[in-house]
């Protein structure tokens, strides 16, 4: 327990990607089995230990502490595990020194076994046991919310880096495995095999698109490119290998829970990319509905039968990773598209739709399009090479994606402000960036300042992140963990935007506003500020 509670402390207190990526590889590296892997799924979000929960905890300690106080307290340090850390009163005369601390293994087994009624007293008799830092690490751990600025996809290179492997390898085999990882670390760690996947109907890292900038399609013959609308819904991967059936993020959340309504319906087994929407598919004639209507489904444990009544899901398919066991990845887009066709046709007309193509002729003719779609839930177009094969990660040139209005950029929370009257006991003024490149790479730089735009939930939620990912604090400002690991992204709509020498990115926006949340997207693929220079020079003279 003593190792993984020292990572947690110097991961929290290390600002740098580097740093960060050096301390997990270490810890991977001499930390013994299955310690390592437990430790590897409590930061990943994979980990399960089963009857801790806050409300359980805040009874502890309120045995040993004054009510007023501890909420004092926790207002003051904003996170839950490093207040009960830092003010449980020991009424026990015990020399820690003097104990063999427990192994990280050893919590966490001994939880899973224990009995509902057996709970409160092992954890109080820990709490005891452990000294602070050991206590902050339990709560992290045991109630899953980690929160300490590191991301699964980070944890994900780490493993990379200590096996010189490619992210793209640790990523295919992730959902096949489960904590402790011992097959996994036995291969990067220790020279074993590679672990071999019981069935491709798992996670694949999905392909990405670039913005259409200035110049990308000149010269490029329209003939050899294929166009579809980009649906305003959140992008999904969906898999089924006997009874096997799972819904992915973008980023390789299972997010199937919230959804048994698609589940019940894949008739077809695969591994198809789509797009999440809620409403009606073209093949029932019923409308596609907002974005905020597909909101009220997102981030759910359970779904109650009037919310699958009232906000009915489906698929909008347009890719095909897997045909049954077939790998079709390197088949190309064409040939994707004719057996997703097929699969599609099949299946059940009330859960799955295929993606319309755009047809057209010109790059002038698309844009016309683009700019007047026939749905109000398109976004934009999707424009991808018809000899295209199906390859993980952003590369130029095979697949562009060219939205419909300019003035929305997806950007990253970066700093966070109290707010007032009613909100005074909120963080509600929210300063977010974009990337921009500089002599060391990619960083982010504050474009604009919102306060309005979002829903009291919405408020609540961004509250909740704002207390829970704090790094700095400048009197009543704080500052947020925002790289390209972690982040909190949001959509930001604004009027206009002009040049600025008073902003350090040069740009100034007009009259923004946080128009939805981005849970679902990765910080890393948050807009550029080039793309918000270039919405600066199409403007008419």
């Amino acid at each position: 327990m003593k190792a993984f509670a020292d990572l947690l402390d110097r991961l929290v207190l290390t600002p740098s990607r580097n740093g960060k990526l050096k301390l997990l590889t270490d810890y991977f590296r001499d930390t013994p089995d299955p310690d390592r892997g437990y430790g590897l799924a409590a930061i990943a979000g994979t980990l399960e230990v089963r009857n801790v929960k806050p409300a359980m905890l805040r009874e502890l300690v309120l045995e040993r502490m004054d009510e007023v106080l501890f909420r004092y307290s926790y207002d003051y340090v904003g996170d839950l595990a490093e207040t009960i850390s830092l003010v449980w009163d020991n009424e026990r005369d015990i020399d820690r020194s003097a104990l063999a601390q427990p192994r990280l293994g050893e919590v966490v087994t001994g939880m899973n076994a224990l009995g509902r009624t057996e709970v409160r007293s092992y954890v109080r008799d820990l709490l005891d046991r452990l000294d602070s830092s050991g206590r902050f690490a339990f709560i992290k751990l045991a109630t899953g919310a980690m929160r300490i600025g590191v991301s699964a996809r980070l944890a994900k290179q780490a493993l990379a880096d200590l096996g010189d492997k490619d992210v793209t390898e640790i990523e295919t085999l992730w959902h096949g495995l489960q904590p402790p990882y011992e097959t996994l670390f036995e291969w990067l760690a220790d020279g074993g095999e590679k672990p071999v996947l019981a069935t491709p109907a798992i996670f694949h890292s999905v392909m990405l698109a670039n913005a259409v900038e200035e110049g990308d399609l000149t010269g490029l013959d329209p003939v050899n490119y294929a166009a579809e609308w980009k649906w305003d819904g959140i992008r999904v991967q969906l898999s089924r290998s006997g009874d096997r059936r799972k819904i992915y993020s973008r980023s390789g959340d299972d997010i199937s829970g919230a959804f048994p309504d698609i589940l019940d319906a894949i008739s077809f087994s695969g591994v198809v990319d789509g797009e999440l929407l809620v409403g009606g598919t073209a093949r029932s004639n019923s409308p596609t509905r907002t974005f905020s209507d597909l909101q009220q489904r997102l981030n759910r444990k359970t779904v109650t039968a009037k919310m699958l009544g009232d906000y009915p899901a489906f698929i909008r398919t347009y890719d095909l990773l897997f045909d049954g066991d077939d790998d079709v990845r390197g088949r190309t887009y064409v040939d994707r598209r004719d057996r997703l066709t097929e699969i599609i046709d099949r299946a059940p007309h009330d859960r799955f739709d295929l993606s319309p193509l755009v047809l057209f002729s010109s790059w002038e003719e698309l844009d016309t399009l683009r700019a007047a779609p026939p749905d109000p839930v398109i976004e934009g177009v999707m424009i991808k090479r018809r000899d295209s094969v199906y390859q993980a990660g952003r590369m130029k040139g095979p697949w562009f994606k060219w939205k419909r209005n300019p003035y929305n950029v997806d950007a990253v929370l970066m700093y966070a402000q109290r707010g007032h009257g009613k909100r005074s006991s909120y963080y509600s003024d929210f300063t977010f960036g974009v990337w921009a490149d500089d002599e060391d790479g990619e960083q982010l730089v504050p474009v604009g300042k919102a306060y309005f735009g979002f829903t009291d939930a919405e408020l609540e939620v961004l509250d909740k992140f704002v207390r829970n990912n704090t790094t700095e604090r400048f009197g009543p400002v704080r500052a947020v963990r925002a790289d390209k690991d972690f982040g909190f992204v949001v959509e930001v709509a604004f009027e206009g935007i002009n040049r600025s020498t008073r902003h350090k990115s040069g740009v100034a926006m007009r009259f923004p506003r946080i128009a939805r949340l981005r849970p679902d997207k990765p910080s890393y693929e948050a807009d550029r500020l080039r793309t918000l220079i270039a919405m600066i020079e199409a403007k008419p003279a």
